[in-house]
């Protein structure tokens, strides 16, 4: 029964309409931005620069890798792997473009975090989506909507999608009961989340670097051995983003609207473009002005979703071209289907030679363990705006709940997990897609303000509103 009904409500929140609205502002702020994907490189650079005449909590490179800690996870192991187990190898298409037209939707949301935020009495800094619905569509309510699916979502693709990823791989591989291994994730994840945004972003700016190039030399290193189906597997990609294309004579091809759907989903679970996840990270960087902060986060979806899971989807289409059999099942109606995402990223993996699954096992634990001390801190400033003069009390209280359900999902079985996960990403996406599009104006006033008029060492003069906490 609750299977039916998430089927049903995803059916609407991720039909057409849904696909349309995302796709359209990426699309749109492109436009409007003039193509801001070609200051990608800028942003990169910026990442790296320490901006001293600046207000903030972490440096750019810290609120950046915090969202990268954030979008790193199960979606670019798993969750490509699920896009082309229900989605067929068209996912991957969809889940890429969504990427490259996303930057635009990143760029703009920092932009607005850091025009927006506010700091509190005791000095920290808070902003995103709902203060941006708030101070410059003077839409509250909206806000609150954001906040209270953010503090509701970040259990679901924040918490028990990822812990759970990393217990079942841990047992899988190293035979760890997957009890043993949720105590040392929830001991662990308390210690890092109690010291707030600096204690994470010092963490995540280690560990992100480390598990990104340890996934991707595993990535390059399947791509060899599938060299010879490379090449047919990216056009079977770009062919069934727009036909019904089978991937092998005994698979049925997918429809374009189950690729679009599950592409564009998984690619929104993986990067967060147009969530309004990340840019509750990106108000807390040390930046000197919005258009800075915004080059630096829209970075974050290249490295995503443009580099990595395109990569990582040419790896498991070429798998399954190199050797059908392995990743085929015959499932409860006699009709010949893809093994589950799970299984699937396994079999992958399984070519590289001693150290494929382990490889496998430790990235997964590396990218979900970051994700869930980063959306720890993204459902926190939820918390504490819907609490508002009372937020700052809930935040111990909710810090402790938070950990313990990382000890819940390491013992329950998460079937719903991914089709929730994607339920909730909806209704944090629409509020603030509204508020991108609706201040629009505004991202392109700053913008030429700063980027298109080269004013981008300019000091932004706006004093930053002090609210009581």
């Amino acid at each position: 029964m609750v299977q039916s009904f998430v089927d049903a409500v995803n059916g609407v929140v991720w039909g057409w309409p849904m696909l349309i609205l995302l796709l359209g502002t990426h699309l749109y702020l492109t436009f409007r931005l003039k193509f801001i994907q070609k200051n990608v490189f800028t942003g990169i650079r910026l990442t790296f620069t320490q901006d001293t005449k600046a207000e903030g909590d972490v440096t750019q490179w810290g609120a950046l890798a915090t969202a990268l800690a954030a979008t790193l996870g199960t979606g670019n192991l798993v969750g490509v792997a699920t896009a082309v187990v229900r989605g067929g190898p068209g996912a991957v298409f969809w889940l890429w473009i969504t990427g490259l037209f996303g930057i635009a939707t990143k760029y703009s949301e920092a932009v607005l975090a850091i025009k927006y935020r506010v700091r509190t009495s005791d000095g920290l800094m808070l902003g995103g989506p709902m203060y941006a619905l708030e101070k410059g569509m003077n839409a509250k309510w909206l806000g609150i909507l954001f906040s209270l699916f953010a503090a509701i979502a970040c259990f679901g693709i924040g918490n028990l999608v990822q812990v759970n990823s990393i217990t079942a791989n841990i047992e899988n591989v190293f035979l760890i009961p997957a009890p043993m291994t949720g105590v040392v994730l929830t001991i662990f994840t308390f210690l890092v989340i109690v010291g707030g945004i600096k204690s994470i972003a010092r963490v995540a700016e280690k560990i992100v670097p480390v598990m990104a190039i340890l996934f991707f030399l595993g990535d390059i290193y399947i791509l060899f051995y599938n060299a010879p189906y490379i090449v047919p597997a990216l056009t079977l990609i770009v062919k069934s983003a727009f036909s019904v294309q089978a991937i092998t004579g005994a698979i049925a091809g997918y429809s374009v609207m189950a690729s679009a759907r599950f592409g564009i989903a998984r690619g929104l679970f993986s990067n967060e473009a147009g969530l309004g996840s990340a840019p509750i990270a990106a108000a807390a960087a040390i930046t000197r002005n919005p258009v800075r902060q915004g080059l630096v986060s829209m970075s974050q979806v290249f490295w995503d979703t443009i580099v990595l899971c395109l990569v990582t989807g040419t790896v498991y289409v070429s798998s399954i071209l190199r050797d059908p059999d392995c990743f085929l099942i015959v499932n409860e109606d006699g009709e010949t289907a893809l093994i589950n995402g799970n299984v699937f990223a396994a079999k992958a993996f399984e070519v590289i030679p001693v150290i494929g699954p382990a490889l496998l096992a430790i990235s997964i634990m590396l990218f979900a363990w970051t994700t869930i001390i980063s959306w720890e801190y993204y459902g926190e400033r939820g918390i504490e705006y819907l609490f508002g003069r009372n937020g700052k009390k809930a935040i111990i209280p909710f810090r402790v709940f938070y950990t313990l359900m990382t000890f819940v999902g390491s013992v329950t079985a998460l079937n719903l997990v991914w089709d929730i996960s994607d339920m909730f990403n909806a209704f944090m996406a629409f509020p603030n897609l509204i508020s991108m599009l609706a201040l629009s104006g505004v991202i392109v006033k700053i913008t030429k303000e700063y980027l298109w008029d080269k004013n981008l060492d300019g000091i932004d003069s706006d004093p930053i509103p002090v609210i009581q906490n």
